[in-house]
């Protein structure tokens, strides 16, 4: 795909060498011809590839040649007057001295397994380009992980190693000994802490030489947890071709970005949206990752940063541009900004509208999974139509099915599915790791089934209608019911819950619980009780997790065989 870009002709034959794709040479900006750009899309998998080394080293070979613009691949700011800027040569000898401390100070090999979990810190993109290099599977974590959260992801993973900073590591060390398979324990911090390598130090230390790993495509490079919703999370394992490769239609296509271009993709690090606007499709392209360190999400902060720095992709959740619309954004001037996306939950239609009556700049609203890359975007040259997911990637075959894995004709709502069969697309989760079944479960006849529902219209756009599932979509958080409901129940005043999801202005939805009091608990004051039952949830799991609101009730509805009809429930909240 580096051959598409032009400012890389003259790595044609190392790249052809490395990559085996073919020599035609495409534009990098999207087609305004949606057809046009299914039939320039043509990627071919070559047996062997590595992001670091086929992407990102030639990108310090084009850098070299002055063939780039003066725009660094990293420009990150702390918001108090502190930046770094590392060219794509700097980044490569730093990422490959980190690889150096996972290789050699701490033993690892191909395959093992390495949480990270640390905030929007230049060590966070590092540690991502290092274990490419080394061959090391990724598994990313949201800094507000509890510590139980912590101990099911080691345990269900067999995670070798974990890196975090100062915040996460007491929680780390609360449950280290029940995980028999962690073995390292990676300190990023100017202190130190007893039982754990301080990743500084090493850093300091290692040499800047090191040979890549030559992993074949579908060799795993990444574990996500996903949300959970009748169970625990799974842990969705892609391979280096399917983010490393298949991201190209995010980054070319939705994202129109250039190696000239800025991006800036507010998403936490602990989730895939990260992995796929600020690294693998920003770098594709070669363009510059804007990172903000933000500890917590700041209207203010985005505008000054929008209005201050050059930026000229803005990647934020519809929570977010929610937000914006509130505040009189003509008083802003965003000289640089040009094109403007949006993920993660379904964009109300009057934000879009506000957006760019205030702007002058439209939200191409895209739709993926953990498991995927884009499945449906509103590109770049195609006509919006508001609340639409757009058309489907070119990188797949989307389609809307009924239960009997039929294609259903326009206008009929059914399950989106994705065909692979005869042919699954590389582009795809590989597996969930470690659980042949709950992989086998998505498969229906020739597709796999996203697991949410939509329509598609006379003109090919898609339009999302909602989850068959019960995960609850807040604010950009995808938060599984099961995990809440568990929560709430170890405490002594609740006999069962049932968590769904309730509108929300700003946050699109919250989490509602819906709760049956012990007989003990029955007669306390509602107000208290919602309280401390909240506060309990924020104890045992994620806080961002809590149900937002609360309602007390004598009984949940069930079925026959007594499982609790939650979209009844959630009916009842959304007909409000």
């Amino acid at each position: 795909f580096l051959l598409k870009i032009p400012s890389a002709m003259s790595l044609r034959a190392p790249l052809r060498r490395s990559l085996q794709l073919c020599s035609r040479c495409y534009p990098v900006h999207a087609s305004s011809s949606y057809e046009a750009m299914k039939q320039q899309y043509r990627p071919e998998v070559p047996e062997y590839f590595n992001f670091a080394r086929d992407v990102l080293d030639r990108w310090t070979e084009v850098e070299k040649e002055g063939k780039r613009s003066k725009n660094p691949a990293l420009w990150w700011v702390d918001g108090a007057g502190e930046e770094v800027r590392w060219t794509f040569e700097e980044l490569g000898v730093l990422s490959r001295k980190v690889a150096n401390v996972l290789s050699d100070a701490c033993g690892l090999q191909q395959g093992d397994r390495v949480i990270l979990i640390l905030p929007r810190i230049p060590e966070w993109w590092l540690v991502n380009v290092a274990c490419m290099r080394t061959g090391t599977v990724l598994i990313p974590g949201t800094q507000q992980l509890t510590a139980r959260d912590i101990l099911h992801r080691l345990q269900k993973s067999k995670a070798k190693c974990i890196i975090t900073d100062d915040a996460v590591a007491p929680a780390v060390d609360s449950v280290g000994a029940e995980c028999h398979s962690l073995e390292i324990k990676l300190l990023v911090s100017e202190g130190h802490r007893e039982g754990w390598l301080n990743f500084k130090d090493l850093l300091k230390d290692a040499a800047s030489d090191h040979h890549c790993v030559n992993t074949k495509c579908q060799d795993p490079m990444a574990i996500y947890f996903t949300s959970g919703t009748t169970g625990s999370p799974k842990m969705a394992e892609h391979s280096h071709s399917s983010y490393g490769i298949g991201l190209t239609v995010n980054g070319r296509y939705w994202l129109d970005l250039t190696s000239s271009d800025i991006i800036w993709n507010t998403s936490d690090t602990g989730w895939a949206k990260s992995a796929w606007s600020s690294i693998f499709s920003a770098w594709i392209q070669g363009a510059c990752v804007f990172v903000h360190k933000m500890p917590q999400f700041d209207p203010s902060i985005v505008f000054e940063s929008l209005t201050r720095f050059p930026i000229t992709v803005f990647c934020s959740p519809p929570t977010a541009y929610r937000m914006f619309v509130q505040h009189k954004l003509s008083s802003c001037t965003f000289k640089s900004l040009r094109h403007c996306v949006s993920a993660g939950e379904p964009i109300n239609p009057d934000v879009m509208e506000e957006w760019k009556a205030q702007t002058g700049l439209d939200i191409h609203e895209g739709y993926g999974q953990t498991e995927t890359v884009l499945i449906c975007g509103n590109f770049k040259g195609m006509k919006i139509k508001p609340g639409s997911m757009g058309k489907p990637s070119p990188g797949y075959d989307v389609k809307i099915i009924d239960e009997n894995s039929n294609i259903l004709p326009p206008g009929k709502e059914g399950d989106i599915a994705i065909r692979v069969k005869p042919s699954r697309s590389l582009f795809l989760f590989t597996c969930y790791a470690d659980d042949p079944e709950k992989t086998e479960a998505t498969i229906r006849g020739d597709f796999y089934v996203t697991g949410d529902r939509g329509i598609m219209d006379e003109d090919g756009y898609f339009w999302f209608v909602g989850r068959a599932d019960d995960v609850i979509n807040s604010a950009g958080y995808r938060i599984g019911p099961f995990e809440v409901e568990s929560a709430l129940v170890e405490h002594p005043a609740v006999v069962e819950s049932a968590v769904v999801s309730s509108p929300d202005p700003i946050r699109g939805e919250v989490v509602k619980a819906f709760v049956v009091l012990t007989s003990e608990y029955a007669s306390h004051d509602p107000e208290k009780m919602m309280k401390e039952l909240q506060d309990h949830v924020k104890k045992v799991t994620a806080p961002y997790k809590y149900p937002r609101k609360m309602e007390f009730v004598q009984q949940l509805p069930k079925t026959i065989s007594g499982k609790i009809k939650r979209n009844e429930l959630r009916q009842k909240e959304w007909r409000k």
